[in-house]
């Protein structure tokens, strides 16, 4: 039988290649979005994943969107590739937000205008806003935005989800006007892009800093992607 402290050394060196073993899964032995590939070929995968998807809950918001801007605060809802949308935006009009429910499809809008009845036949573009149906577009929606991505980095690899299921890799990059007004019209120069990607190739999150509307300060937007694969069939109200 080994003494005292020789069998003390041998349970606590046991307890730290467990432990050593233990934290190398959580980043070596679990799968990540970079495995084997280039930030360039991360971002490809998670385009086409979104573009494929029958479709996604989408989220976006800003905490700092500078004051006198008529623009966009909050918006959420489930878009499809039929292409459609349907969910609520928040806009701020005259310093005020009023919450506007918008179903887009067909090639239309409508929306539930504060103090009016019913629904209506809008032009998203006075409020900002592009129409909502073709954010899911592969050419012109969220999607098009990680393909016009240059100077990708990256970054750090955690996780997330939920019960911190998911491995999420950061990339960096910037994105010209030319891309980021297929979701804010009014954008104006170069942003400031981060992504957060999953192993299984799913974007999770952008975030987009630059100046969104005339002249205004630089603020930042965060688009959120879950639930892929939803199924709804989104008709006009």
């Amino acid at each position: 039988m080994l003494p005292p402290t020789t069998r003390l050394a041998a349970l606590l060196l046991a307890g730290a290649v467990t432990l050593s073993g233990a934290l190398s899964g959580c980043s070596g032995a679990d799968s990540h979005a970079s495995d084997g590939k280039s930030p360039e070929q991360v971002l490809a995968q998670a385009k086409s994943t979104l573009d494929d998807t029958t479709g996604v809950n989408i989220s976006l918001s800003t905490k700092d969107l500078p004051a006198g801007v008529q623009g966009i605060q909050d918006a959420s809802g489930i878009g499809t590739h039929a292409p459609a949308f349907d969910g609520s935006i928040t806009v701020v009009l005259a310093g005020q937000p009023f919450d506007v429910p918008v179903i887009a499809v067909d090639g239309k809008v409508y929306a539930q205008i504060p103090l009016t009845p019913g629904w209506q036949d809008v032009d998203p573009a006075d409020y900002g806003a592009p129409d909502p149906a073709q954010l899911m577009s592969p050419d012109q929606g969220f999607s098009s935005l990680l393909a016009a991505t240059t100077d990708l980095k990256e970054g750090d690899s955690v996780r997330g989800g939920a019960d911190n299921s998911e491995i999420l890799t950061e990339y960096t990059g910037t994105v010209p006007d030319t891309a980021v007004k297929n979701v804010i019209p009014s954008a104006s120069g170069d942003f400031d892009a981060t992504y957060t990607v999953t192993s299984d190739g799913e974007l999770r999150e952008a975030t987009l800093t630059g100046v969104f509307y005339a002249d205004s300060d630089s603020m930042t937007y965060t688009i959120g992607f879950d639930d892929y694969g939803t199924d709804k069939d989104i008709t006009a109200p």
